[in-house]
This record gives C-alpha cells, structure tokens and sequence, in this order.
C-alpha cells in the first residue's frame, strides 16, 4: 500500500511540470521566430541581429536580477512585450501584441485577441524558463 501511495503522490506532485511544458515549448518556439534574431538562441542579446542595432539588446536570461531578484516578473515582461497597453511605446523593440493578432489572420473579433495573448503568454513561460539561478 505505501508503494501505491508514494507513486500517486509522486504523479500528483511531477503532473504540474508536465502541464506547463508544452507552454514552454510553445514560448520557446515562438522565441525563436519572434526573438532570437535581436537577442540570440540563448537568450543572452547576442543575435544576429544586435550588432547592427543602435541600442544595446539586453540578456533576457537576467530578466529577474536586473529586477531586484526575487520572483520573475511575469505580468510586468508579459505586458512589455505585448506593448499595447503602453500609451507612446516609443521603445525600440516592437509592439508583439498588435503583430501576433495581425498574424492571425484566420481569427475574428475575439478570438484573434485570445491567439495573440497565448502566443505572448507562452512566450513569457518560455522567458521565466530560462532565467539564470541567483
């Protein structure tokens, strides 16, 4: 019986790291179409694309340290990169929200707004993921 126990609550305890991956693995490919170009496969700022840029590309794998430490901060990165809600964005990295409903174009109405939210959702996933330990 104890085995029986320790197996069920061993499922019950690794069944919520296996929900999140395919969220993760969605960010991650959606990271690499979106992302990589300015900030590197890594993550690190190094890609391609940052060199020929005017301003510096930041790591987004310190995105937590630059931020005090602590918990990530997902609601603040999720709403950076969705951009919309920022009245003069003005910032040189490009408005995601509006892109990714754009993109979906075989959507209507809402629906389109609810693609282009899980698609920067699963890319905050992804960024919480690969987060350097403190």
């Amino acid at each position: 019986m104890k085995v029986l126990y320790a197996t069920v609550c061993a499922f019950l305890v690794a069944a919520p790291v296996h929900a999140q991956d395919p969220d993760i693995a969605a960010g991650e490919r959606e990271y690499m179409v979106a992302c990589a170009g300015c900030h590197g496969e890594s993550g690190k700022g190094d890609g391609p694309l940052a060199g020929i840029l005017e301003i510096h590309t930041p790591s987004l794998t310190t995105i937590t340290e630059r931020t005090g430490g602590g918990d990530f901060p997902f609601y603040n990165t999720l709403k950076l990169i969705d951009g919309r809600d920022v009245r003069a964005h003005g910032g040189a990295m490009p408005i995601w929200g509006e892109r990714f409903r754009a993109s979906a174009t075989s959507q209507r109405g809402e629906t389109e707004e609810m693609v282009a939210r899980g698609r920067i959702l699963s890319l905050v996933y992804y960024l919480q993921s690969i987060q350097e330990q403190q």
